[in-house]
C-alpha cells in the first residue's frame, strides 16, 4: 500500500506538482493540491490579399474621414515585417496568419519573377499559416506546389530567365519556397481524393494545441481561368469546416482559428477599419459564419479588399470574432486570444485592425526585407519606368456612376478591341473587360516616384492594372448571345453567382441601357453598335422594349481568355464559336497607348468619335450607386 503511494507522489513529482510534509502517522510525502494553471494569452497576428504588394500602395486612414491630405503612408514589405515584430516584443506566445491571395494579380516586381519575390518576402515577415485564396490558382496547381516546395520556374526544360533571381536580392538560389506553410482544406485533388495541400496546421502554446483551418471560397473556379483549376475539386466552405471538427476534437485540439478567403463589406460609408456597419448583412462571409460549428472561436478572413472587425453569430448563437485586414500589405490584424489550460478552449478574443504606417519613429524598416525590395526593384525598374503612352486626366479603376461605368476599363476595351480589328487578327467589331480583372488603382495622372511626369503612363503603371498575363480571344457570337451575356452581369440571372453583379466595360461604339427593376433576363435594352471608323453607322442590335433584332446575326467579339472560358459568370460566351487567339493584354494596352504618347495628342475620357458624347453603359433610374450585390433595383 505504501509501495504503491509513494510511486504516485513520484509520477506527480515528474509531472511537474508540487509536493509537501503532510503530518501522516507514517510520515510519507504526499502530494498537495495543484491549483488550476491560470488562462494565458496569445496573440494571434492576421493579414490578407498581401498580392506580391513589396512596395508602398500609398497612403490609406482609419476611417474616410480623414483627409487625403493627412492619411499617412502604409504598407511596403519592409514595414509589414517591422510591424510584426514589434508586436511579437509584446507576446512571445504568437502566431503569423494569412487569409490568402498572397500572390497573383501583383506588382510588376513581383509578377516577371513569377512571384517568388513575394513568398520570400512573406517567409522574412514571419509568415506561418496561410489560407489559399482564388489567385493562388492564376498559374495553376503545380505552380503552387513550386511555389510551397520550392526551385526554379522551368520554360521549354530551362530554368525561366526571370526564375531565382535571388542573387540578386541576397536571398538563396535555388528558390527557397514557402517556409509557411499554405492551407486548402476544402480544395481537393481530384486524382487523388485529398486536399491538394494540408487542411490544417496546428501550433501549440504552454502545451495547448491551437489548429488553423485554411480554404477559399467555393465559387473559386467561377473566377479562375479553368486551365487554373483544373484537376481540382472546391468544396463548400462550412460542410468542410465543420466536418473536421470531430478529428481535432479527437486529437485533443478545442481552439479552433479558421482562415478562409472569402468576406464582406460594412454597409456605411465611415469605413472604420475597425468597424462593423451593418454586421455585413447579405455577405458571404456572415452566411458562412452562422453557420459553423460551436467550436470555432475565430475567423481571419479576405477576398475582399475590405476591413472590418466583427463579432458574428455562428450555428449556435454565439458571437465569434471575425475580422479582415484590408490588402496589399495597409493593415495588420493584432488579435490577443485568451485560452483556459484546463479545458483548452478559447475564452476571450480581442481583435484590433492597426495601420502598417511607415512613418512612426518607434518603427523602424526591417533591413533584411528592405534588401529584398531593393534588389527587385533595380531588376525591374528600367522596364518598369519606361513610359508607354500619356493621359489626360485621371483613369480610376473604380465604377463612376450609378450605371457602373469604368474610365480605366474603358481604355482597356478600347485596346482590346484595337489589337483584334484587323480582319487577321480576329477582325472585332467590338470588345469587353471584366471589371474584376482591372486592378487598383487604375491610370493615375500624377507622376509616380519615377518622375515620369504627369499624364505619362509607364509600364509598370500598365502592368499594376493588368497584371494576369491574360491573351485575347476573338470569337463570334450571336445577337441573342450578345444579349444573354449582358443580362448574365446581374447576380442570380442565367446561372451567374447569387451574390455579385458583375458589369463588364465595353468598348467605344457599344452602348445599352439596363433596369434594375426588371426580372432576370429582361433588364437591357437599347443596346446599340456604332462602326466603321468614323461612327456613321448605328446599328440596333436589341430596341427600347428588349426585343433582340436579328437574333442569328453573328459578330467577332474580343474579350480576355478568363472571360472566353466562362469566367465571372458569363457562361454564355463559352458558346462562342470561330475562336481566334490573340496577344497578351498587356501588349495589346502597351501597344494601343504608344498612339497616345508624346508628341501625340493623350489619350483623353470620352473623346472617342464612337462613343459620341455619351456614357457605355447607362440605366434607368436615378440611383447614383454601382451594385456590386445582389440588390440592383434603383
Amino acid at each position: 500500500m505504501k509501495k504503491s503511494f509513494v510511486a504516485a507522489a513520484v509520477v506527480s513529482l515528474m509531472a511537474g506538482a508540487a509536493l509537501v510534509a503532510c503530518g501522516g502517522d507514517d510520515g510519507i510525502t504526499v502530494p498537495a493540491p495543484v491549483a488550476p494553471a491560470a488562462p494565458f494569452t496569445i496573440k494571434v497576428m492576421g493579414f490578407n490579399d498581401y498580392h506580391g504588394t513589396l512596395e508602398s500602395p500609398g497612403t490609406f486612414s482609419e476611417t474616410t474621414a480623414v483627409p487625403a491630405a493627412s492619411r499617412p503612408p502604409v504598407g511596403g514589405a519592409e514595414f509589414m515585417a517591422a510591424h510584426v515584430a514589434s508586436l511579437k516584443k509584446k507576446n512571445p506566445l504568437n502566431v503569423v496568419v494569412g487569409a490568402g491571395d498572397s500572390i497573383g494579380a501583383s506588382p510588376l516586381i513581383s509578377s516577371l519573377f513569377f512571384d517568388e519575390p513575394s513568398v520570400e518576402t512573406l517567409n522574412r515577415i514571419g509568415l506561418e499559416f496561410n489560407a489559399v485564396g482564388n489567385h493562388e490558382f492564376d498559374k495553376g496547381s503545380a505552380e503552387l506546389l513550386r511555389l510551397q516546395n520550392g526551385g526554379c520556374k522551368t520554360t521549354a526544360g530551362a530554368t525561366d530567365p526571370n526564375s531565382c533571381k535571388g542573387a540578386a536580392a541576397g536571398t538563396p538560389v535555388p528558390f527557397e519556397g514557402a517556409r509557411f506553410k499554405w492551407l486548402s482544406a476544402n480544395v481537393i485533388s481530384t486524382a487523388t481524393g485529398k486536399p491538394l495541400l494540408p487542411a490544417y496546421g496546428v501550433k501549440t502554446f504552454n502545451g495547448v494545441k491551437v489548429a488553423f483551418i485554411g480554404m477559399t471560397l467555393k465559387a473559386t473556379p467561377t473566377i479562375v481561368t479553368p486551365s487554373g483549376v483544373a484537376g481540382l475539386e472546391f468544396r463548400d466552405e462550412v460542410q468542410t469546416v465543420n466536418a473536421l471538427i470531430p478529428e481535432l476534437k479527437a486529437a485533443g485540439i478545442a481552439s479552433i482559428v479558421v482562415l478562409v478567403h472569402e468576406g464582406g463589406f460594412q454597409t456605411g460609408t465611415l469605413g472604420d477599419i475597425n468597424g462593423c456597419e451593418g454586421q455585413l448583412a447579405g455577405s458571404a462571409i456572415a452566411g458562412i459564419v452562422k453557420q459553423f460549428d460551436n467550436a470555432v472561436d475565430l475567423v481571419v478572413s479576405g477576398h475582399t479588399h475590405a476591413a472590418y472587425n466583427c463579432m458574428l453569430p455562428n450555428a449556435a448563437g454565439r458571437s465569434i470574432s471575425v475580422t479582415s485586414a484590408s490588402s496589399f500589405g495597409r493593415v495588420l490584424t493584432d488579435i490577443d486570444v485568451t485560452i483556459d489550460p484546463a479545458t483548452g478552449d478559447v475564452t476571450k478574443t480581442l481583435a484590433t485592425n492597426r495601420l502598417v504606417v511607415r512613418n512612426d519613429p518607434a518603427i523602424t524598416a526591417d533591413t533584411v526585407v528592405e534588401k529584398i525590395v531593393a534588389g527587385y526593384k533595380a531588376l525591374v525598374s528600367p522596364l518598369a519606368n519606361s513610359v508607354i503612352g500619356a493621359i489626360s486626366a485621371e483613369l480610376p479603376n473604380s465604377r463612376t456612376d450609378g450605371a457602373c461605368n469604368m474610365p480605366a476599363g474603358n481604355l482597356i476595351a478600347d485596346s482590346q478591341l484595337a489589337a483584334t480589328q484587323p480582319a487577321g487578327f480576329g477582325g472585332a467589331v467590338m470588345a469587353f473587360m471584366n471589371g474584376g480583372g482591372v486592378r487598383s488603382p487604375g491610370f493615375t495622372f500624377a507622376a509616380s516616384p519615377a518622375g515620369e511626369g504627369n499624364g505619362n503612363v509607364t509600364y509598370g503603371e500598365a502592368f499594376t492594372v493588368q497584371p494576369f498575363g491574360n491573351s485575347l480571344v476573338t470569337l463570334s457570337l450571336t445577337t441573342q448571345n450578345i444579349k444573354d451575356f449582358l443580362e448574365e452581369q446581374f447576380a442570380g440571372c442565367l446561372g451567374q453567382s447569387p451574390t455579385a453583379t458583375r458589369f463588364a466595360i465595353p468598348s467605344a461604339g457599344f452602348k445599352y441601357t439596363w433596369d434594375g427593376a426588371k426580372a432576370c433576363g429582361a433588364r437591357v435594352s437599347n443596346v446599340t453598335l456604332r462602326s466603321n471608323g468614323n461612327g456613321a453607322t448605328l446599328e440596333t442590335l436589341v430596341d427600347a422594349s428588349g426585343a433582340v433584332q436579328n437574333p442569328a446575326k453573328s459578330y467577332r467579339v474580343t474579350v480576355n481568355n478568363f472571360m472566353a472560358d466562362g469566367g465571372d459568370g458569363y457562361a454564355t460566351l463559352v458558346k462562342g464559336t470561330n475562336r481566334i487567339g490573340g496577344a497578351q493584354d498587356i501588349d495589346a494596352l502597351t501597344a494601343y497607348l504608344a498612339d497616345f504618347k508624346a508628341p501625340k495628342p493623350p489619350y483623353a475620357p470620352g473623346a472617342n468619335v464612337l462613343d459620341a458624347g455619351t456614357l457605355r453603359i447607362n440605366r434607368v433610374g436615378t440611383s447614383a450607386t454601382c451594385p456590386g450585390g445582389a440588390n440592383v433595383n434603383p
